[in-house]
């Protein structure tokens, strides 16, 4: 179960192996935002050169925007290296940008909406094509698209891609990065407005982020001890043919509570490891 995830500038090759080496359950590394335009062939050299091999964790790669000038070398740079677990898509409003991306890859893709227009077309693009692995939200363009000024406006936002990819039977949506390095305060209270809309873990733009994040979406212990009761509870009742309980504390519980409970342990199970 992945829960961090970190950015790599692709221009900065000197930092490729110690983000994998960095407790990051992932790695991405972005041709997209974090490379100036003098700097992409570079970018691109480097990171096809560090994909010719497998790495011991995933390592991504954000292409650039997928209507503009610079995918086509990215693709071409990143096309058939052993070390490429998935490409993350900037900017997407449509399907038919990941279904005609998906007719030129063989990897899974992970759409991300930083629109207006992207964010009605959520569902759309979470079905459109069985390549599509995650959804997720690009928050700085689309903070800037919808002229928001805080968290706050960005909820609505938010529980619409939860809600996109809990349709689409995909895992819940990973938050996007929080801006600030020095702010460990501000990311733990911003992981834990997300977590309660449904987001599962974060990506990360610097190391020292890791801790924090995964600290945030880790289960309390009574929240596991509830999830455990709740589980055994429910399937003592399936031998009595039962569909539903209560439990000690008064507690309704039936079948349908059981995903979230059984996510609760195996997330505490993920910690205990």
């Amino acid at each position: 179960m992945l829960l961090t995830w970190l950015y790599v500038p692709g221009d900065r090759p000197d930092r490729f192996a110690k983000a994998v080496a960095s407790g990051a359950d992932a790695v991405i590394l972005d041709l997209e935002d974090a490379v100036v335009a003098g700097r992409k062939a570079y970018a691109r050299d480097a990171v096809a050169e560090f994909l010719a091999e497998e790495h011991p964790v995933p390592v991504q790669v954000r292409v650039n925007e997928l209507t503009g000038p610079d995918v086509d070398a990215d693709l071409a740079a990143v096309a058939g290296r052993p070390g490429v677990a998935g490409l993350r898509l900037p900017k997407v409003e449509s399907v038919a940008t990941v279904t005609a991306l998906a007719a030129r890859v063989a990897v899974p893709l992970h759409p991300l909406v930083e629109s207006a227009a992207g964010v009605e077309s959520a569902y759309a693009i979470a079905t459109a094509h069985p390549a599509v692995a995650s959804i997720g939200l690009g928050e700085a363009d689309l903070r800037s698209d919808l002229g928001v000024t805080d968290e706050d406006g960005l909820t609505w936002a938010r529980g619409r891609i939860v809600v996109a990819a809990r349709a689409a039977g995909l895992p819940p949506p990973a938050m996007s990065v929080y801006p600030n390095v020095t702010d460990a305060d501000g990311l733990a209270a911003s992981c834990a407005r997300g977590r309660r809309l449904g987001f599962l873990g974060r990506a990360a733009i610097h190391p020292r982020q890791l801790p924090v994040i995964a600290e945030a979406f880790r289960p309390a212990e009574r929240e596991v001890a509830r999830a455990e009761e709740l589980l055994a509870a429910v399937a003592e009742a399936q031998t009595r043919d039962s569909g539903t309980v209560v439990l000690p504390d008064g507690r309704f519980a039936d079948r349908a509570m059981v995903a979230a409970a059984r996510r609760t342990v195996d997330l505490a199970a993920r910690f205990a490891a």
